[in-house]
Formats: structure tokens, C-alpha cells, sequence
């Protein structure tokens, strides 16, 4: 009996999407290797593109995480905000304060570069991230498992139920 949401081949599609997400990841970091004045964007296309606010783009650039160039009278994001708008984005999702945030791209300089102290840090928050994703991957995976065992039993009870009120 097929249980609605469950994927065929689960964990193939589980594997494409990690391959899909870590593909994502390394053009987001290559990008912000990159020298950040071309392509430049206005904040409507940019919160669309990023699934937020105008106002959230704002409050990030009011905090100093962001430093869009002027001009004639508006905003236009360079390659290097759009980056660290979606890094912004990410570590809010990911429960970062906007302290925590401002910190970690702090480590980033202008070029990416950092001391070795600062990189220290990152490696043992994303360290720390990684593990706590991985736990609530794999509560999701064991909630999903029962909740799956918990319908096909419902579903027996349910049919056995219409079968003896068809009788």
C-alpha cells in the first residue's frame, strides 16, 4: 500500500538532493571568492530571488551585513551581497542570531580571507551545525518511519471497519 509523500527509491532521491544541495553550496562559496562588482541586482529582484523581504534586506544592510552601492537614489547589490545575503538567509534558517551571523562573515573579509583563530571558529560552527542537522535528519527519518507504521495500521483498521459495516 503506497503512503502519500513516500518517494520511490527514497534514498536514491535522498542521495541526488545532497549532490544537488553540496553543487549549490560550492558555487555560493565560489562565488564570494569572486571580485563581487558585477551583476549587479535591485532589492525587489534580489528578496524575490531569495524568498524574503524588502524590509528584512534592509534591516541586514542597517545591521552592516550588507553594503549596497547607491545608485541614482536606489539600491544595487553586487555579487558579493547577493552571496552574503544567502548566507544571511541560511544561517537564520538555521537558527543563528543575527550576532552569531555577522560574526562568522566577518571571517570572511573582503577576499575571503582570515586569520587562523577566526577560521578555527567557523570550522567548529559549521562542525557544530552539521551535527545538529544530521540529529534532526535523522529524528525526521524515525518520526516519518512510525508515522508510515502508524497509517498502514490505521488504514487495516479502517478497512477492516467497512468490511463488517458492509456486512
Amino acid at each position: 500500500m503506497a503512503i502519500p509523500g513516500k518517494a520511490r527509491n527514497g534514498s536514491k532521491a535522498v542521495v541526488k538532493l545532497a549532490k544537488a544541495a553540496e553543487a549549490r553550496a560550492e558555487d555560493t562559496v565560489a562565488a564570494h571568492r569572486g571580485d563581487g562588482e558585477a551583476d549587479l541586482s535591485g532589492i525587489t529582484e534580489l528578496a524575490r530571488e531569495l524568498g524574503i523581504t524588502q524590509r528584512a534586506i534592509r534591516l541586514y544592510e542597517a545591521r552592516g551585513l550588507l553594503t549596497p552601492r547607491r545608485i541614482n537614489g536606489g539600491r544595487a547589490y553586487s555579487r558579493r551581497d547577493r552571496v552574503r545575503l544567502a548566507l544571511i538567509v541560511r544561517g537564520r534558517a538555521m537558527g543563528m542570531s543575527l550576532a552569531e551571523i555577522e560574526h562568522i562573515l566577518s571571517l570572511y573579509g573582503d577576499h575571503g580571507e582570515g586569520h587562523a583563530k577566526q577560521l578555527e571558529y567557523l570550522v567548529g560552527r559549521i562542525e557544530q551545525a552539521v551535527g545538529e542537522l544530521e540529529s534532526r535528519r535523522r529524528d525526521i527519518e524515525t518520526t516519518l518511519a512510525e508515522l508510515r507504521v502508524i497509517h498502514v495500521d490505521m488504514r487495516r483498521a479502517l478497512d477492516a471497519r467497512r468490511r463488517v459495516a458492509r456486512k
